[in-house]
């Protein structure tokens, strides 16, 4: 599945995730591995220091945890789910994230919604685009 060889690799979000520029990964890839991410220009961070939760390959699902960095999403942890469906007749892929993070001071919770929901959904909208191009590339090989 496309989708899930994107998303499973801990030691490569540049690959979909267009606001990061960079990640060296400490550790073996496996649950407890911490990832170290510059974030490109344009967001209100330069680096976060995210911890692998779960990595489930039968079930795909991940979550990463943010345990450190210059952004003010205290407490951010992030599950992403990938299912295989039929969608207008034809194989897909259906992507459900779902997160929890504090609200930071001088913030409300509909503003840090907001914020990261755009984060989120920008980074789905990528996925689809990169995906969708390794399969059309795989079709033509």
């Amino acid at each position: 599945m496309q989708v899930w060889s994107l998303v499973r690799r801990f030691d490569e979000p540049q690959k979909y995730k267009p606001f990061v520029s960079r990640c060296t990964v400490q550790g073996d890839l496996n649950i407890g591995s911490v990832r170290e991410v510059n974030v490109k220009s344009g967001l209100p961070a330069t680096k976060s220091t995210e911890r692998l939760e779960l990595l489930d390959d039968r079930r795909h699902i991940i979550r990463v945890k943010f345990v450190g960095g210059d952004h003010r999403l205290n407490n951010y942890s992030s599950i992403i789910t990938v299912h295989p469906e039929t969608i207008d007749g034809r194989p897909g892929t259906v992507v459900i994230e779902s997160f929890v993070v504090d609200v930071p001071e001088g913030n409300t919770l509909e503003e840090t919604c907001y914020f990261v929901k755009a984060y989120i959904n920008c980074n789905l909208r990528s996925l689809a685009v990169v995906s969708e191009r390794m399969a059309m590339q795989d079709g033509m090989a």
